[in-house]
């Protein structure tokens, strides 16, 4: 869930009337930082992970691909938040580095890759109304695009391409709207991931264009999380294999399915005007920001607590306050941060602490928590 907080507009008196208030035993839901500090304490926070960007390929040590896109997420949205363009340059110069190696921001083989960069492409437009990076978004875009299940595929049972007959319906619903998570022949898993950042995606471009194609692209894709991929509790699950219909073991959750799929239900809802899609985001809202399958009693998250090591949970970890904006669930984050987790200004991967040397991944971890902040409680 915590991604890009900032942009979502879920109000609290929407979440928290749905899930009766704050538990008394979330530690330190406050923030009573003015707006300056915030956007300092933020800064601080990207400036001390700068030193390990690569600039010849817009890598950053420590961490992989998919996770340095999102590195230059934050950057633009704490100049979107802050109103300043400290971080274009840096922004720009990335993007369109990556982009010129890997084409449609694909390195490995991984549509969730390229549209993690995307996204962020479509964060550095909105930042500084810059053109190139919009146009990076709307090519990853239509390269992606080829491999989401249309209808016309579902009732056929082929997929253009792909190799293998797929499965119009798994459980009893439609499988239109999905995307592939690999752009191969062979690839037959669709996961929620790739799917959330598509319909993120497809209604931010929506918004910005005012073209129907985006629009409908964004309803199908909501439309299949939504009817296959939500558990008994609310929660995103992970990944449909669209060749066979299983489904990946109901214990792999992580913040990020649910969050993702919250901003996209947020723009969705300012697109399309449809109250069912705030509906639905509050719904899931409530039962992800409570989960205790990735948080403590405290309130603070767990999911991702690697000190000695980088890998995907971490990442993952980024997304824990999706649903955030302007609620006590970003503060618990923050302020177990900065009063647990904290050396100077990184931070460690264990928000619940003790603090640690430097690590990158410990401070991607952190990036978006920090940012969103900024947007967080009143000046």
């Amino acid at each position: 869930m915590a991604l890009l907080a900032l942009f979502i507009v879920l109000l609290p008196s929407l979440i928290f009337a749905q899930d009766l208030g704050v538990p008394l035993t979330w530690r330190d839901f406050n923030n009573s930082r003015l707006l300056a500090e915030r956007i300092s304490i933020a800064e601080d926070t990207i400036n001390t992970i700068l030193p390990q960007l690569d600039a010849s390929d817009a890598s950053f040590n420590g961490i992989g691909y998919w996770q340095a896109g999102n590195v230059f997420s934050a950057m633009a949205n704490f100049d979107h938040l802050a109103g300043t363009t400290e971080y274009e340059d840096v922004v720009i110069d990335g993007l369109t580095t990556a982009f010129s190696l890997f084409t449609d921001f694909d390195q490995f083989g991984f549509n969730d890759d390229a549209m993690w960069w995307a996204t962020a492409a479509y964060y550095a437009f909105r930042a500084y109304g810059n053109e190139d990076a919009l146009s990076m978004a709307t090519a990853t875009w239509t390269h992606v695009s080829e491999y989401v299940v249309s209808v016309a595929d579902a009732a056929s049972g082929t997929q253009p391409n792909k190799d293998f007959p797929i499965a119009g319906t798994c459980f009893g619903e439609s499988m239109a709207g999905g995307v592939f998570w690999q752009p191969t022949a062979d690839g037959t898993a669709i996961n929620s991931i790739t799917t959330g950042l598509y319909v993120t995606l497809s209604a931010f471009l929506a918004e910005t264009t005012g073209n129907d194609t985006y629009t409908n692209a964004s309803i199908l894709s909501a439309q299949w999380i939504q009817n296959l991929q939500i558990n008994p509790d609310g929660i995103v699950l992970d990944t449909v294999d669209g060749e066979a219909c299983t489904r990946s073991p109901s214990t792999e959750l992580f913040t990020y399915n649910s969050g993702k799929y919250l901003e996209g239900l947020a723009v969705l809802a300012d697109v399309t005007g449809d109250d069912s899609w705030t509906t639905l985001m509050t719904d899931i809202a409530a039962a992800a920001i409570k989960s205790t399958v990735w948080e403590g009693s405290d309130g603070i998250i767990t999911e991702g607590a690697s000190p000695t090591a980088n890998n995907d949970a971490v990442g993952f970890k980024r997304y824990s306050s999706e649903a955030s904006t302007k609620s006590p669930y970003n503060d618990v984050q923050y302020n177990a941060l900065l009063e647990l987790a904290d050396n100077g200004t990184s931070y460690s991967s264990s928000w619940e602490g003790p603090p640690q040397a430097f690590t990158t991944w410990g401070q991607l971890a952190a990036l978006d928590v920090m940012v969103t902040a900024i947007n967080t409680n009143s000046p």
